[in-house]
C-alpha cells in the first residue's frame, strides 16, 4: 500500500468541489445539476470511472475549467471520484443539489483554498482517503474579526 498527496490545480477566482459517486450516468446528473442550480452557470466536472474501461468522463459549461477537472481527476486516478470547478459563483449554490444526486455518496470538500488529496494505491486500484483543505489554524477569532466575518458576507451577498 502506498499513500500519495495529490495536489490539485485550482485557477483564480474559481472554487473546487471534490467528491465521490458511484455509476457512469454520474458524469451526466451531476450536469444536469450544475446548470439547473445556477441559470448559466460556469464549470467544469470530471468523474473517474471504477470499471469496465476505467475512463475519466468530463462534461461543463465552460472548455477551460473542464480541461482543468479532467487534469485534476488524471492526477488522482481514484475510482468514482469526481472533480468540479465553478466559476463566478460558490459551491454553496450547488452543494444540496449535488449531495440529492442519487449516485453522490460523499463530498470531500468544497473551497477556494489549496487542496491536496491524499490517495491510497493497492494492488486493485486507488482510493481517496482524505482531502486537506487549506491552511492549519492559526489562532482563535477575535471580536474585529466577527465585525470583518459579518461584513464579507454581506459585501458578497449572502447576509442582508
Amino acid at each position: 500500500m502506498m499513500i500519495e498527496v495529490v495536489e490539485l490545480t485550482v485557477p483564480k477566482n474559481c472554487n473546487l468541489i471534490l467528491g465521490m459517486s458511484h455509476f457512469i450516468k454520474s458524469v451526466e446528473d451531476l450536469y444536469e445539476t450544475m446548470v439547473n442550480s445556477v441559470p448559466n452557470s460556469k464549470f467544469g466536472l470530471a468523474f473517474c470511472e471504477a470499471s469496465g474501461p476505467c475512463l475519466i468522463r468530463g462534461e461543463g459549461t465552460d472548455s477551460e475549467l473542464r480541461k482543468i477537472s479532467i487534469d485534476n481527476a488524471k492526477k488522482v486516478a481514484a475510482g468514482h471520484f469526481f472533480v468540479i470547478l465553478v466559476r463566478e459563483s460558490y459551491p454553496i449554490n450547488y452543494l444540496n443539489n449535488i449531495k440529492n444526486v442519487c449516485e453522490v455518496c460523499t463530498i470531500y470538500c468544497a473551497t477556494a483554498n489549496p487542496v491536496q488529496v491524499l490517495v491510497v494505491e493497492t494492488d486493485q486500484g486507488r482510493g481517496v482517503v482524505g482531502v486537506i483543505d487549506g491552511h492549519k489554524s492559526k489562532g482563535i477569532e477575535t471580536e474585529d474579526g466577527v465585525i470583518k466575518r459579518k461584513k464579507f458576507l454581506r459585501d458578497i451577498g449572502y447576509k442582508m
